[in-house]
């Protein structure tokens, strides 16, 4: 049998497909924009033929119908990094989170730690040797569809196809699902003066010539923006987006200079505008790779010249970054920070910055500092005090790797906002056996 013929024979409806799945089932959805929002909205309408089926992914862009207090009985959500709508299952009781590095989630899955009966994944139509990619995600979804038992595929001819660890035959999948639905777009981040002078201060950590991890929002954007000027710079990263593509188009990213994989921006999954979405589109110049491949530490420290740039919520005087919590509630997850920060510092000439605003602007428009003598109670430290490099604010950088305590407190006080930095200084001077002034860390 050919492929066409193949592919013809598992073509069915989002109906038909769903019943595949069984009660007591764990179903991983594909990642971030990969993920597909008509088979899981049949899946919910299809809810009262399963009983505890346990629904596994990290970042849903979608609505997640499934975590609702109606379906307690069918869905229970257990993620591996905390979207809008799994936070709200968890709080709820109708989910939980497992702590797991991002390079860990398929080698996990291999090992049967994790569990994957059912993968429902987004692929691009096949092109005419039978092949599909599986378009902006290969990082767990690459592993889990050789695992799971029942592979669906939602056939979407707006998902890019990409090269690399993407591209599966026809007859490797279970069942396909034609259904069109347009890609989730990130909207454009707003750089503001405060995204500006971080830009311009994790710049000046970047040279010529680096390998460059970096995630999205308004930051990471304002990084590119002051990089344009730098040359020969190359990507290998666990995400690509518009920022990235920004540098590419401005001739300061060609990978020339990188160790491994020269001359490609490696990544395992994309999220962006329609712009990233059109440029990963048969670009041989984009290499998309599993996440247990371009986040291992041990891969990423390859690049002699790596520097990882992540955020953070909030960050103590003995230099912990807390990231995924915010007090006791789960915001997020670990997600590929750790894996980054300490790739990029087992690097010959790696650097690791965090990089975040001063303060969290509440929606009253008052202010809290993100700089805390302690992490708030209930946090849990994301990147350990022993792992932290670099911390950046719109005030300026402080280095952690090879500074005491007490200096680091300091230096981290020395870029707070000046309206906490008297506060911070009272703090300090409770907490260790030295008495400092304002003065001192103006």
């Amino acid at each position: 049998m050919g492929w066409k013929e193949t592919y013809e024979s598992r073509l069915m409806s989002g109906e038909e497909a769903v019943n595949l799945i069984k009660s007591g089932d764990e179903v991983v959805l594909s990642h971030c924009i990969n993920e597909p929002e008509y088979l899981i909205d049949c899946m919910v309408k299809n809810h009262a033929a399963y009983e505890g089926v346990k629904i596994h992914h990290m970042v849903s862009n979608g609505p997640g119908e499934y975590v609702k207090e109606e379906y307690k009985d069918n869905f229970f959500t257990e993620v591996w990094f905390a979207s809008a709508n799994s936070r709200k299952a968890i709080q709820a009781g109708n989910g939980d989170m497992v702590p797991v590095f991002f390079y860990e989630v398929p080698i996990l899955i291999r090992k049967g730690l994790l569990g994957c009966d059912v993968l429902l994944l987004s692929v691009t139509p096949p092109d005419e040797n039978g092949k599909v990619s599986t378009g902006i995600s290969a990082d767990y979804t690459v592993q889990a569809l050789k695992t799971a038992r029942t592979v669906i595929a939602q056939v979407n001819s707006n998902l890019p196809f990409t090269y690399g660890d993407a591209i599966f035959d026809v007859d490797e999948i279970d069942a396909f699902v034609e259904h069109d639905e347009d890609l989730f777009e990130l909207p454009k981040a707003k750089i503001g003066p405060t995204e500006e002078a971080i830009g311009k201060n994790c710049a000046q950590l970047v040279n010529d010539g680096d390998t460059l991890q970096l995630g999205i929002g308004a930051i990471p954007d304002a990084v590119c923006h002051e990089l344009g000027n730098k040359k020969n710079l190359g990507i290998h990263s666990e995400m690509l987006g518009d920022g990235p593509i920004f540098l590419y188009e401005q001739g300061a990213i060609n990978g020339s200079e990188k160790d491994i994989d020269k001359g490609k921006m490696v990544f395992n999954f994309a999220m962006g505008s329609k712009k990233t979405y059109e440029f990963l589109d048969h670009n041989e110049d984009c290499l998309m790779r599993t996440v247990d491949y371009v986040n291992h530490p041990m891969v990423v420290c390859q690049n002699k010249n790596n520097v990882s740039i992540n955020s953070a919520i909030e960050v103590d005087f003995y230099g912990q970054v807390a990231a995924d919590m915010i007090g006791y509630r789960q915001f997020s997850g670990v997600g590929g920070q750790v894996d980054f920060v300490r790739g990029a510092q087992m690097a010959e000439n790696g650097r690791s910055i965090i990089a975040m605003s001063s303060v969290t602007v509440k929606k009253d428009g008052s202010m809290l500092s993100k700089i805390k003598p302690i992490l708030t109670e209930g946090a849990c430290a994301t990147t350990s005090r022993f792992d932290v490099d670099y911390i950046v604010t719109e005030y300026g950088i402080a280095r952690m790797k090879g500074t005491a305590t007490r200096e680091r407190a300091k230096a981290l006080i020395r870029i707070a906002h000046p309206d906490f930095r008297a506060e911070l200084v009272e703090k300090f001077n409770e907490m260790f056996p030295e008495e400092i002034s304002v003065e001192d860390v103006q």
